[in-house]
Protein backbone atom coordinates (compact mmCIF):
# COMPACT_ATOMS: atom_id res chain seq x y z
CA UNK A 1 0.00 0.00 0.00
CA UNK A 2 1.65 3.13 -1.27
CA UNK A 3 -0.01 5.50 1.22
CA UNK A 4 1.22 3.59 4.26
CA UNK A 5 4.48 5.56 4.45
CA UNK A 6 2.50 8.83 4.54
CA UNK A 7 0.34 7.59 7.39
CA UNK A 8 3.37 6.45 9.40
CA UNK A 9 5.33 9.61 8.58
CA UNK A 10 2.31 11.78 9.38
CA UNK A 11 1.85 10.31 12.85
CA UNK A 12 5.56 10.53 13.67
CA UNK A 13 5.83 14.12 12.42
CA UNK A 14 2.65 14.98 14.33
CA UNK A 15 4.35 13.83 17.54
CA UNK A 16 7.32 16.10 16.80
CA UNK A 17 5.21 19.15 15.97
CA UNK A 18 2.70 18.58 18.78
CA UNK A 19 5.63 18.30 21.22
CA UNK A 20 6.22 22.00 20.63
CA UNK A 21 3.13 22.65 22.79
CA UNK A 22 4.93 21.81 26.06
CA UNK A 23 7.96 23.79 24.87
CA UNK A 24 5.74 26.84 24.44
CA UNK A 25 4.25 26.28 27.91
CA UNK A 26 7.78 26.31 29.31
CA UNK A 27 8.49 29.54 27.43
CA UNK A 28 5.28 31.04 28.86
CA UNK A 29 6.70 30.37 32.34
CA UNK A 30 9.78 32.39 31.30
CA UNK A 31 7.41 35.07 30.02
CA UNK A 32 5.59 35.17 33.36
CA UNK A 33 8.85 35.65 35.25
CA UNK A 34 10.04 38.34 32.82
CA UNK A 35 6.66 40.08 32.96
CA UNK A 36 6.77 40.16 36.76
CA UNK A 37 10.26 41.69 36.62
CA UNK A 38 9.01 44.26 34.11
CA UNK A 39 6.10 45.18 36.36
CA UNK A 40 8.49 45.94 39.21
CA UNK A 41 10.79 48.30 37.29
CA UNK A 42 8.02 49.97 35.28
CA UNK A 43 5.93 50.27 38.45
CA UNK A 44 8.81 52.05 40.15
CA UNK A 45 8.97 54.57 37.29
CA UNK A 46 5.22 55.12 37.45
CA UNK A 47 5.38 55.70 41.20
CA UNK A 48 8.35 58.05 40.81
CA UNK A 49 6.41 60.05 38.24
CA UNK A 50 3.47 60.31 40.60
CA UNK A 51 5.77 61.03 43.56
CA UNK A 52 4.44 57.99 45.43
CA UNK A 53 7.37 55.57 45.51
CA UNK A 54 6.90 53.80 48.83
CA UNK A 55 10.45 52.59 49.46
CA UNK A 56 12.13 55.89 48.71
CA UNK A 57 10.49 59.30 49.06
CA UNK A 58 12.30 60.63 45.99
CA UNK A 59 10.43 62.03 43.03
CA UNK A 60 11.48 62.51 39.44
CA UNK A 61 12.49 66.05 40.22
CA UNK A 62 14.85 64.88 42.99
CA UNK A 63 16.57 62.22 40.84
CA UNK A 64 19.93 62.83 39.27
CA UNK A 65 19.83 62.48 35.46
CA UNK A 66 22.03 59.40 35.68
CA UNK A 67 19.63 57.74 38.17
CA UNK A 68 16.70 58.50 35.90
CA UNK A 69 18.56 57.19 32.86
CA UNK A 70 19.36 53.94 34.71
CA UNK A 71 15.74 53.53 35.82
CA UNK A 72 14.51 54.14 32.26
CA UNK A 73 17.09 51.74 30.82
CA UNK A 74 16.05 49.02 33.28
CA UNK A 75 12.41 49.49 32.27
CA UNK A 76 13.22 49.40 28.55
CA UNK A 77 15.37 46.28 28.95
CA UNK A 78 12.65 44.55 30.98
CA UNK A 79 9.99 45.38 28.37
CA UNK A 80 12.30 44.22 25.58
CA UNK A 81 12.89 40.91 27.36
CA UNK A 82 9.14 40.30 27.58
CA UNK A 83 8.73 41.19 23.90
CA UNK A 84 11.57 38.89 22.86
CA UNK A 85 10.05 35.94 24.72
CA UNK A 86 6.63 36.65 23.16
CA UNK A 87 8.22 36.82 19.71
CA UNK A 88 9.91 33.45 20.27
CA UNK A 89 6.65 31.84 21.35
CA UNK A 90 4.71 33.34 18.43
CA UNK A 91 7.32 32.27 15.89
CA UNK A 92 6.99 28.66 17.08
CA UNK A 93 3.21 28.79 17.43
CA UNK A 94 2.57 30.28 14.00
CA UNK A 95 5.34 28.34 12.27
CA UNK A 96 6.45 24.79 12.95
CA UNK A 97 3.69 24.01 15.45
CA UNK A 98 0.71 25.06 13.33
CA UNK A 99 2.13 24.10 9.93
CA UNK A 100 3.66 20.87 11.24
CA UNK A 101 0.35 19.74 12.73
CA UNK A 102 -1.53 20.59 9.53
CA UNK A 103 0.98 18.96 7.21
CA UNK A 104 1.15 15.86 9.41
CA UNK A 105 -2.61 15.47 9.18
CA UNK A 106 -2.47 16.07 5.42
CA UNK A 107 0.03 13.22 5.11
CA UNK A 108 -2.21 10.92 7.13
CA UNK A 109 -5.29 11.78 5.05
CA UNK A 110 -3.45 11.53 1.73
CA UNK A 111 -1.94 8.21 2.78
CA UNK A 112 -5.39 6.81 3.51
CA UNK A 113 -6.93 8.28 0.36
CA UNK A 114 -4.16 6.82 -1.81
CA UNK A 115 -5.25 3.38 -0.63
CA UNK A 116 -8.65 4.00 -2.26
CA UNK A 117 -7.41 5.33 -5.60
CA UNK A 118 -7.02 3.09 -8.62
CA UNK A 119 -4.20 4.73 -10.56
CA UNK A 120 -0.77 3.77 -11.86
CA UNK A 121 1.58 3.07 -8.98
CA UNK A 122 4.11 5.59 -10.27
CA UNK A 123 1.61 8.47 -10.00
CA UNK A 124 0.58 7.40 -6.53
CA UNK A 125 4.25 7.24 -5.49
CA UNK A 126 4.80 10.74 -6.89
CA UNK A 127 1.89 12.10 -4.81
CA UNK A 128 3.09 10.22 -1.75
CA UNK A 129 6.63 11.58 -1.96
CA UNK A 130 5.45 15.10 -2.83
CA UNK A 131 3.70 15.28 0.54
CA UNK A 132 6.57 13.82 2.55
CA UNK A 133 9.28 15.93 0.92
CA UNK A 134 7.01 18.99 0.94
CA UNK A 135 6.39 18.61 4.67
CA UNK A 136 10.08 18.21 5.44
CA UNK A 137 11.01 21.17 3.23
CA UNK A 138 8.34 23.40 4.76
CA UNK A 139 7.43 22.74 8.38
CA UNK A 140 10.57 20.66 8.88
CA UNK A 141 12.71 23.63 7.90
CA UNK A 142 10.53 25.91 10.07
CA UNK A 143 11.24 23.53 12.96
CA UNK A 144 14.99 23.63 12.36
CA UNK A 145 15.02 27.40 11.87
CA UNK A 146 12.82 28.49 14.78
CA UNK A 147 13.33 25.78 17.39
CA UNK A 148 16.96 24.80 16.82
CA UNK A 149 17.92 28.22 15.40
CA UNK A 150 19.77 26.78 12.39
CA UNK A 151 20.10 29.66 9.90
CA UNK A 152 20.73 27.45 6.86
CA UNK A 153 17.18 26.10 7.19
CA UNK A 154 15.76 29.52 6.32
CA UNK A 155 17.67 29.40 3.02
CA UNK A 156 15.92 26.16 2.07
CA UNK A 157 12.63 27.46 3.40
CA UNK A 158 12.98 30.58 1.26
CA UNK A 159 13.02 28.51 -1.93
CA UNK A 160 9.31 27.74 -1.53
CA UNK A 161 9.88 24.14 -2.54
CA UNK A 162 7.98 22.72 0.43
CA UNK A 163 4.70 24.59 0.00
CA UNK A 164 4.95 24.20 -3.76
CA UNK A 165 5.23 20.42 -3.46
CA UNK A 166 2.31 20.22 -1.03
CA UNK A 167 0.03 22.35 -3.20
CA UNK A 168 1.05 20.43 -6.32
CA UNK A 169 0.52 17.19 -4.44
CA UNK A 170 -2.98 18.30 -3.46
CA UNK A 171 -3.78 19.09 -7.09
CA UNK A 172 -2.37 15.82 -8.39
CA UNK A 173 -4.10 13.80 -5.65
CA UNK A 174 -7.37 15.53 -6.53
CA UNK A 175 -6.96 14.68 -10.20
CA UNK A 176 -6.14 11.05 -9.42
CA UNK A 177 -9.10 10.83 -7.03
CA UNK A 178 -11.43 12.34 -9.63
CA UNK A 179 -10.51 9.62 -12.05
CA UNK A 180 -9.85 6.59 -9.89
CA UNK A 181 -11.36 6.90 -6.39
CA UNK A 182 -13.00 3.64 -5.31
CA UNK A 183 -15.16 2.84 -2.29
CA UNK A 184 -12.80 0.04 -1.27
CA UNK A 185 -9.10 -0.47 -0.75
CA UNK A 186 -7.22 -0.87 -4.01
CA UNK A 187 -4.38 -3.39 -4.07
CA UNK A 188 -1.27 -1.97 -5.69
Amino acid sequence: MIGKKNVVFGFLFLVASAALGPLMVFKYQEWGTANAEKQVVVGKLQQLKAGEYAEDPETLAELEPKQLAVANAEAIIAMNKVGAIEFGIDSIKGGPHAHGNLESLLNIVVGIVLCFIAAPALWKQVVSWMFIVGTVMHSGMLYLERVFELPWASTLLGTGIGPGLIISGLLLAGLLAAKGFRGEIVRD
